[in-house]
């Protein structure tokens, strides 16, 4: 490394500044001079950093001085090149400082990402990581595994060229698991191209090779024995089509041997551990440790592994790969069988020979699993055959030469069953799809060197030397390419070339070759080989040495460090030798396939493109030479050095042809702990791993680079006014220019600055000092300003004090003025009271004897003129009593003289009447005038009544009158002689009272003389009284305190209580609140999942279409929420699609027509299901048919039996009239001789007046038939008018299940109660509806299906099937059968009229009281002939008829009840006249009524016709028009100018008024039919413009608003109470169009969404630019010196975005959704989503990136926060809810300004970030890094205080929120003021053919 200068060093290494020197522990270690440097000097002054002063010796040959320390400020920088100094020590220190104080594993060395092991799971890898990553620069986030993925994805994208990524490390540094996540972060990303999931299969080879390849090492748990590299397939849209492995050099020997604290591969742990499951019976396995291959390391379990969970997610793998059950137990019973070999037990016979026991148990195990014989088996383990060109030989082995036989058996068959799963992995990831592009994952070993190193660590180490030479020719060709782009000289840098290294190894006569020409040798040996490498470079090669002690080992010096490796058993791994006869045996299985299956290939030569290069262990064989085989024979004899080198050398090729990324894994200790550095551990991996090297290269040119911009923001205070320029450029130039001479230093590109090594610390160090002094000068004046300030307090505290001193003196002095004052007024007022009571006292007395004397002179004089007033008063009720005795009597004698005058005439007349009544001639007189005689009678009739009722009036007031009069005479004559009697007494009393008033005096003296005794005595009490009372009081005051403690501890009491309570609600209520928006937020991510299914679908069709020439494309309808209709399209689709499917050959992945296939053959086997079950349906459908003329007979008969009951009823009440009229004929006849019935006597009128009754309600019966036979003819012509909408198979089916009387009565009730509901009131009568209520118990047909399909297809079918019959129906009706019927028609008129002439000249011969019994039996008998005539000829019109019928005898049943009513009212007012009249005599009659005016009016039931309106607010369309409606208004409409020119929902005001118009015509096919391509037209605007913000706000809108008007005018009550009363004649009359809304509802959270969607696209890119990275205050957060390296292939130019870019952008949306008349309240839930965005967004980068980390970001954010609440309160949006969701932003933003130094600070910041979860606030922590040197770091202990605080939050160990989150939406009703009939509909959208109604 490069050395800084001697004019350097003396500016540089001054006092206090910081070194760094070597250390046997540590490495390195931070000292500080403590005295300048001066050139000469031979030591220097240092002081350590634990105060201990030493004297470091400089290097007398070089003179070096030790490495200068980076500032503090540039310690923990994501990338080491952006340090100033670049060395070893300063590489190390920041990788510490980031792996230990910040808890950070990843970090940046250029193009190099170093990782360190935690030994801890870290919560990084998540889906929200992979989210926030994505789309990234790579630079521009914190270092990542995820990053280096992404860089790798996109640069495929951008540039077409393959990429790699090479992972590299020692054993338990963690290469298996980085490469596993750079995998699952490709599979997240990309996703798949098929439905095949081909991600889910790369992810899910994991687990199996890890079983069959991973085992636990000393130095790992999981460490990977094999090399690997993964390309990954894309197609060309980036999506992962396949996958492709390839690995390298299985480490076989782990299979038969294991180290201490080490074991086996994971797969036979797991077989052993899972032993006791049925199916692994056969298998014989038990315990691990009772077997040899799995107990030698004596460690069978790994801590926290669960093996037997482990298999089963091998085995899930095995089937996700396609590889079967049966498969899966052969390669079990291959391992366990390997297990069992491993077991079986060799003796030695002698020296030269070995046998196998008989029936040893293992090794019958083993040849029962595999299939061979126990006797073969047997035979070749201890024997092997020996070949010469003659003859053959078989030679016994010894028992070592056997056991090596067997271990080496089982290796090869291990290396063999390895293959052959990798080879199936690799078809289950192939596929057909073209592949475009792949990124390859090389998980390879990095350099090992241990105590003893073999022919393992020998390919290893010489694969890390081909490594390194890549990455150093890599490294340096990006250092060129960026001289070259920034346009400055430059020379050639000297870099490390390890091609010496590598030639020794793989050139002519190099090692390999040595290596394999011993192999060839008869008799070769490790000895003679060892001999031929001194031989050959021991003189002729520097890297090349022998070891002093030993002839048997030879040394490399690789570009890592030397290693020596023994040359013991190196012939014998490049062989790779196995017994011949051993695979005969296995291959000769008969039994197990698979093991053949294995061995199948074990002649052919290895694969070009080397499967599994170097790790089979090709078996050379002793064999006859066969010419057939000749070649292959040749190919076969590879060695194992041979093919690795080959393997290599195409992995090279692969990675030369791709553009590399490189991981280097670090292992920070050897014990596994977690977050524990050992620095020598590190140095020397990272010396090995090629970062050292990085940084010398860097280091050797210009390291740090900075743009003009942030050079200029950040050393902007180096520059004084003057110096500034508009021309950035040019000011850096002149800055730099003063600052440092030697222009050597920098140079200046095109778009950058290049800095040489130390040149940014000494631009720190001076920009540190001119900061210093500015703070200083700062310090100066706050500090002044403090002192004034404290002096004008306390000069104002004194000022206070002596202001309230002098008040405090003149308030005592005028409270003692007030005091003497109210003294004197009290005595005053005191002395005045006293005289006051004194005075009053007398005053009362007088006044006393005043009152009683003048009240009894006045009651004396009272009583006089009393006495003379009551005897005038009773002498002249005496006088007139005795005049009105005179008069009646008088007036009862004239009166009893008229009657009997009158009774004798009237008696007269009578005999005469009676007389003319017996002549026929004087009775049809009499007839012919009877109406007008009776209209006379009843009129003079009438007269008498008045005149009786008047007279009987008076007489009864004069009665009264006389009553009452003679009983307050009798009264007063009472009272009179008791006031005599009264005045007598008095007279006695008056000397009486003069003898007690004597006594009196007397007793007046001695009660005065008591009283001044008791006055006495109540002085003495009061005073006891008063002092009892004091005390009193006092106690009082002592209770009352103690009733205000008790009071004020109740209320505090009830108020913690209330505060509980209502936290209690608040949490239940919030609870709740949650609960509702977690269930909104699921129904809605349904909605969103089965929209993108809908689009998946939809682009399916396209594709399958598209794949066809000539093919027609048409829309997909395919909506599981659509109507019949939709059905039907959606059919027809399939059925396109299942013809289009037929012609596609090529072109299509063969997994996916084979998946399409599958999916059609489902498709036509559910076609199929529902034929059958329509036919089975149809069946039924005939069936019930049938069962319902049978029903209907007997329903019919029921019916009968009704009308006979009621026909009997009534015949049963006429008799009873007519029995009760004949008695009181009788009854009449017999009072004739008494003369009672005589015309004008009571019983006459009675009679007359029954009569006229009787003759009123015949009328009213005819009346009532005639209007119900009116009525059933005008619902039978209405009923054909409703055909369309009714189902008359459902109305049949109900009145046939009406079997008797009962049910029919019940079904009148219920239908009655129900017409008097609003609902019904408002909506046509359903009988149907009544009749599924009366039942309710039975099912709903509609809810068969809980998805609604079976509706959806029985319906369509239905529909089907009518518009057939409909055809059919059309087709058969010719003219001729039109005339027939007309003619039939004409007849049965006719017809009808001579039976209604007869019925009228019968009925007119009847009596009056027989007519409406005739009437009503004629019109039932009617009725059933014609409906037996109907049902005779069409049993399809009886369905129609049969409704009609119900209707019928609704209303019939209705008229009959009214008619039950008015007869038991009749029966009971003639039950009262029967018994007046035999009980009242004449004169009581008069006043009564007629029973004819008492009886109701009864209620006519009539029809009401509709009265004709002018229906306004409608459009009318035909039905051909509708395309040209939709397209016209949803699918050519362009937003822009509706929004500007029209009025906001158009759109949705015109198709509501359309659906008005179809539901007023009562066509349900139309109002269906629109809606349908109304929803699908939606969709595929959306979908074509989906991408435009106001093609989607506008049409949110319009659907919403069409939502709205669907609910305003629904006929609703909840909905209807904000309309007018011209809006609520709008409403929908025939149609409940429930199920629709929630349609459109779902459709308008679909649109919600997809807005949403498009404003995070807008909004995505502008966020973290706008607020975090832009400085909106200037000159205050300054740009941090990174120097952060970011390839120039990674940035890509899209300008820089400000605050005020994101607030214009709001505002866009904002006025968009204004202008569309988008709802307040759903404005508000978009403007809270997009805040949640924006402060979700701006936090998960705050976490992810440590340079925003800093306190002048936290001011930065928090003014863009206020920013943005300043926008709010402009817009009236601070209630939204908006505000709260950037509250962890806020708290984010407060947390890097606080202090964090104390307990304090720990526990303000526990109550302050509430929003943050523990993981949050650690990492910010942990992230915080001062951007200047007066800031300081976070200790380590306060982060480990607030992770103690917040350990018992309960909360989400989630680091990012989750920015896919979407709030549930609702959509609260808003009801429209504006008028239907007002709208008007421009021309501009070519609406014309629609028609105003």
């Amino acid at each position: 490394m490069e050395r800084v200068t001697a004019m350097a060093a003396s500016e540089l290494y001054t006092k206090r500044a910081r070194v760094w020197i070597p250390d046997a522990e540590e490495v390195w270690k931070s000292a500080e001079l403590t005295k300048d440097y001066k050139d000469g000097d031979t030591a220097l002054q240092l002081i350590l950093e634990d105060v201990t002063s030493i004297e470091h010796k400089l290097d007398p040959k070089t003179k070096n001085l030790p490495h200068l320390r980076n500032p503090d400020i540039l310690v923990g920088e994501n990338d080491l090149t952006a340090l100033s100094y670049l060395h070893e020590p300063a590489v190390l220190h920041n990788l510490k400082v980031r792996f230990m104080d910040s808890k950070l594993i990843y970090t940046y060395c250029g193009i190099v990402l170093v990782a360190i092991n935690p030994y801890e799971t870290l919560p990084i890898y998540g889906t929200d990581i992979i989210s926030a990553y994505s789309g990234q620069n790579m630079g521009d986030m914190d270092p990542h595994i995820f990053a280096v993925a992404e860089e790798a994805y996109k640069q495929m994208a951008r540039d077409e060229r393959n990429q790699s990524i090479i992972v590299s490390g020692e054993s338990g540094a963690g290469k298996t698991v980085s490469a596993k996540y750079a995998m699952r972060y490709f599979a997240t990303v990309s996703g798949s191209a098929s439905e095949t999931n081909v991600e889910e299969k790369v992810l899910a080879s994991n687990p199996i090779m890890e079983a069959i390849g991973n085992a636990k090492t000393t130095r790992n748990d999981n460490s990977s024995r094999f090399g690997k590299y993964i390309e990954i397939g894309f197609d060309n849209r980036y999506r992962i089509i396949g996958a492709h492995m390839r690995t390298y050099l299985l480490e076989k020997s782990r299979v038969v041997f294991q180290a201490d604290e080490e074991r086996n591969y994971h797969i036979f742990y797991q077989l052993c551990a899972s032993a006791d499951l049925p199916e692994f019976k056969i298998l014989r396995l038990s315990s691990a440790n009772d077997f040899l291959y799995t107990r030698q390391g004596r460690s069978p379990v790994i801590d926290g592994v669960d093996d037997t969970k482990e298999l089963c997610i091998t085995r899930k793998a095995f089937t996700l790969l396609g590889i079967n059950d049966s498969y899966q137990m052969g390669l079990f019973q291959v391992l366990a069988a390997i297990l069992h070999l491993g077991n079986v037990d060799i003796k030695e016979r002698d020296s030269d020979s070995c046998i196998i026991p008989p029936n040893n148990r293992h090794l019958t195990a083993f040849c029962e699993l595999v299939g061979v014989t126990y006797q073969d088996m047997s035979q070749w383990l201890c024997h092997r055959k020996l070949k010469t060109a003659t003859e053959t030989y078989v030679k016994t082995l010894s028992r070592l030469q056997a056991t090596n036989s067997r271990d080496a058996l089982s290796k090869h068959i291990y290396a063999k069953l390895f293959n052959w799963i990798v080879e199936h992995v690799n078809k289950a990831l192939i596929t057909n799809i073209k592949q475009h592009s792949f990124i390859g994952v090389l998980d390879i070993y990095g350099f090992e060197t241990f105590e003893i190193n073999s022919f393992e660590q020998f390919c290893i180490n010489y694969a890390n030397e081909k490594l390194q030479q890549q990455f150093n020719m890599h490294v340096f060709k990006l250092e060129q390419e960026e001289y070259m782009k920034e346009q400055i000289p430059w020379t050639l840098i000297d870099f490390y070339d390890n091609q010496p290294c590598i030639n020794l190894i793989e050139a002519k006569m190099g090692i390999l070759d040595l290596l394999d020409e011993e192999c060839k040798m008869p008799k070769g040996s490790d000895d003679s080989w060892a001999q031929k490498l001194y031989n050959t470079h021991l003189k002729t090669c520097n890297l090349f040495e022998k070891p002093r002690m030993s002839n048997r080992a030879f040394i490399i010096q690789h570009f890592a460090d030397k290693v020596e490796y023994q040359c013991d058993g190196f012939l014998e791994k490049n062989k790779d030798t196995v017994n011949e006869e051993q695979i005969n045996v296995l291959k000769a299985s008969k039994k197990f396939d698979l093991l053949v299956e294995l061995f199948h290939d074990e002649e052919k030569a290895i694969s070009p493109t080397g499967q599994v290069p170097g790790t089979g262990g090709r078996t050379r064989l002793s064999i006859k030479p066969d010419k057939s085989r000749d070649k292959s024979s040749k190919e076969h004899k590879k060695t194992v050095g041979c093919q690795f080198r080959n393997s290599l050398q195409m992995l090279m090729e692969t990675l030369n042809a791709t553009t590399p990324h490189y991981v280097r894994c670090i292992k920070p200790n050897d014990f596994k702990m977690a977050f524990s550095f050992d620095p020598k551990r590190a140095v020397q991996q990272l010396r090995a791993c090629g970062v050292l090297e990085t940084i010398r290269i860097s280091a050797a040119g210009f390291p740090s680079r900075w743009t003009y911009q942030e050079f200029f923001s950040r050393y902007r205070v180096l520059m004084v006014q003057k110096d500034v320029l508009p021309d950035k450029k040019l000011t850096c130039k002149n800055v730099l220019e003063k600052l440092v001479q030697d222009q050597d230093k920098y140079q200046f590109g095109k778009t950058k600055i290049f800095f040489r090594a130390g040149q940014v610390a000494y631009l720190e160090k001076l920009r540190a000092d001119k900061l210093r002094v500015a703070c200083i000068r700062i310090q100066k004046t706050i500090r002044c300003w403090l002192a004034r300030k404290k002096y004008l307090r306390q000069r104002s505290a004194a000022i206070t004090i002596q202001r309230f001193t002098r008040g405090y003196q003149a308030r005592c002095l005028a409270k003692f003025m007030r005091r003497t004052q109210a003294a004197t007024m009290i005595q005053k007022y005191q002395r005045m009271c006293v005289e006051r009571k004194r005075y009053r006292k007398k005053q009362a007395a007088a006044l006393a004897l005043q009152k009683i004397l003048r009240a009894y002179q006045a009651r004396q004089k009272y009583q006089t003129l009393l006495r003379e007033s009551k005897s005038v008063i009773i002498q002249r009720h005496v006088r007139g009593w005795l005049a009105r005795c005179w008069y009646k009597r008088c007036l009862v004698s004239i009166v009893y003289l008229q009657c009997c005058i009158r009774r004798m005439r009237a008696r007269r007349e009578l005999k005469k009447l009676k007389i003319e009544a017996r002549s026929v001639e004087h009775f049809k007189k009499l007839n012919r005038g009877m109406e007008n005689k009776i209209m006379q009678l009843q009129r003079k009739i009438d007269e008498q009544h008045k005149d009786n009722r008047l007279m009987s009036d008076k007489l009864n007031s004069l009665e009264t009158s006389y009553t009452t009069e003679s009983e307050r005479m009798r009264a007063e004559l009472t009272r009179l002689r008791g006031a005599e009697e009264d005045a007598k007494n008095k007279g006695n009393q008056v000397s009486s009272l003069q003898e007690e008033l004597e006594r009196l005096r007397k007793e007046l003296s001695t009660t005065q003389q008591e009283k001044k005794n008791i006055e006495d005595w109540t002085q003495a009490y009061k005073d006891k009284m008063e002092k009892m009372v004091s005390e009193l009081k006092e106690q009082n005051g002592l209770l009352k305190t103690e009733k205000n403690d008790l009071n004020r501890l109740i209320q505090e009491q009830s108020q913690q209580m209330n505060e509980k309570m209502v936290r209690a609600i608040a949490q239940e209520t919030q609870q709740l609140e949650t609960d509702l928006n977690e269930e909104r937020s699921r129904y809605q991510n349904l909605l969103t999942e089965h929209l993108r299914l809908e689009e998946k679908y939809d682009d399916l069709k396209e594709e399958m279409r598209g794949s066809k020439p000539g093919h027609r494309r048409r829309d997909s309808t395919h909506s599981s929420n659509e109507s019949e209709y939709t059905y039907n399209s959606e059919y027809t689709d399939l059925e396109e699609g299942s013809r289009a499917v037929e012609d596609v050959t090529r072109g299509i992945d063969t997994s996916l027509t084979l998946k399409l296939q599958k999916r059609l053959t489902e498709l036509e086997q559910e076609k199929q299901s529902l034929r059958n079950e329509l036919e089975n349906k149809d069946e039924q459908f005939q069936r019930a048919r049938a069962r319902d003329n049978v029903e209907f007979k007997k329903a019919r008969g029921a019916e009968l039996e009704y009308e006979s009951l009621k026909r009997q009823e009534l015949e049963s009440e006429n008799k009873k009239l007519k029995h009760d009229l004949a008695a009181m004929r009788k009854s009449l006849l017999g009072d004739a001789a008494t003369g009672a019935g005589a015309p004008g006597s009571p019983a006459y009128k009675v009679l007359l007046d029954q009569l006229n009754s009787s003759c009123e309600e015949l009328e009213v019966r005819k009346e009532e038939v005639l209007i119900l036979r009116s009525q059933l003819v005008s619902q039978k012509e209405a009923m054909h008018h409703k055909e369309t909408m009714t189902e008359p198979s459902v109305y049949a089916d109900d009145v046939s299940k009406l079997k008797d009387t009962d049910e029919i009565k019940q079904a009148y009730v219920g239908l009655k109660d129900t017409n008097r509901s609003p609902r019904f009131m408002r909506q046509p009568l359903d009988v149907g509806d009544l009749l599924s209520r009366l039942r309710s118990a039975a099912p709903d047909f509609h809810k068969l299906n809980e998805d609604g399909e079976l509706w959806l297809v029985n319906q369509g079918l239905k529909e089907t099937v009518r518009l057939l019959e409909h055809q059919l129906q059309t087709q058969r009706r010719t003219h001729d059968s039109e005339v027939e019927t007309l003619r039939g028609e004409l007849q049965n008129v006719k017809e009808e009229n001579n039976r209604q002439q007869q019925l009228l000249a019968q009925n007119l011969q009847l009596p009056p009281e027989a007519r409406i019994e005739a009437s009503l039996q004629h019109e039932i008998t009617r009725l059933t002939n014609e409906n037996l005539e109907l049902l005779a000829e069409d049993p399809t019109a009886s369905q129609e008829a049969r409704v009609i019928i119900l209707r019928r005898m609704v209303d019939l049943m209705e008229q009959l009840e009214k008619q039950d009513r008015t007869i038991r009212k009749l029966k009971k007012q003639l039950k009262v006249y029967s018994k007046r009249i035999g009980e009242m005599g004449a004169g009581q009659t008069e006043g009564q009524t007629s029973p004819g005016q008492m009886v109701d009016e009864p209620i006519h039931p009539v029809n009401i016709p509709r009265r004709e309106k002018d229906f306004q607010g409608m459009l009318e369309y035909k039905k051909e028009d509708e395309l040209k409606l939709v397209k016209n208004l949803i699918l050519e409409l362009k937003p822009r100018g509706v929004a500007v020119n029209l009025i906001p929902g158009l759109p949705a005001y015109i198709l509501f008024m359309c659906l008005r118009h179809a539901d007023y015509v009562n066509d349900d096919q139309k109002v269906r039919t629109l809606l349908t391509s109304t929803i699908n037209s939606i969709k595929k605007i959306l979908k074509k413009r989906g991408d435009d913000v106001e093609t989607v706000s506008f049409w949110l809108a319009n659907t919403c608003r069409f939502l709205h008007c669907l609910k305003q005018y629904s006929g609703d009550e909840a909905f209807m109470k904000h309309n007018t009363s011209r809006q609520n004649e709008h409403c929908l009359s025939n149609f409940d169009l429930a199920e629709y809304r929630q349609v459109i509802s779902d459709l308008a959270i679909q649109i919600y969404q997809q807005l949403i969607k498009c404003m995070e696209n807008i909004l995505w890119p502008m966020i973290v630019s706008g607020m975090l990275e832009h400085e909106t205050i200037q000159g205050v957060s300054g740009v941090k010196p990174t120097g952060l390296r970011k390839r120039t292939s990674s940035i890509a130019d899209e300008g820089t975005y400000t605050l005020d870019s994101i607030i214009r952008q709001l505002n866009a949306f904002h006025s968009t959704m204004c202008q569309h008349g988008t709802d307040p309240e759903l404005i508000k839930q978009v403007v809270k989503q997009q805040f949640y965005i924006i402060g979700a967004v701006t936090l998960n980068n705050l976490l992810l990136r440590k340079d925003m980390c800093s306190w002048s970001k936290g001011m930065q954010i928090r003014y863009n926060v206020s920013q943005l609440e300043e926008w709010l309160r402009d817009k009236g949006l601070m209630v939204c809810g908006a505000k709260e969701t950037l509250e962890p932003l806020i708290q984010a933003a407060q947390l890097l300004q606080v202090k964090k130094k104390t307990d304090e600070d720990a526990e303000a910041i526990c109550s302050m970030c509430q929003g943050l979860t523990t993981a949050q606030i650690v990492k910010v922590l942990n992230l915080y890094t001062p951007v200047n040197e007066f800031e300081e770091r976070v200790s380590v202990a306060f982060i480990r205080t607030i992770q103690t605080r917040l350990r018992d939050r309960c909360e989400s160990p989630q680091l990012l929120m989750d920015t896919k989150m979407i709030y549930p939406v609702t959509f609260p009703f808003s009801p429209s003021s504006l008028a239907l009939e007002t709208i008007q509909i421009p021309s501009s959208l070519n609406l014309a053919f629609l028609t105003r109604v």
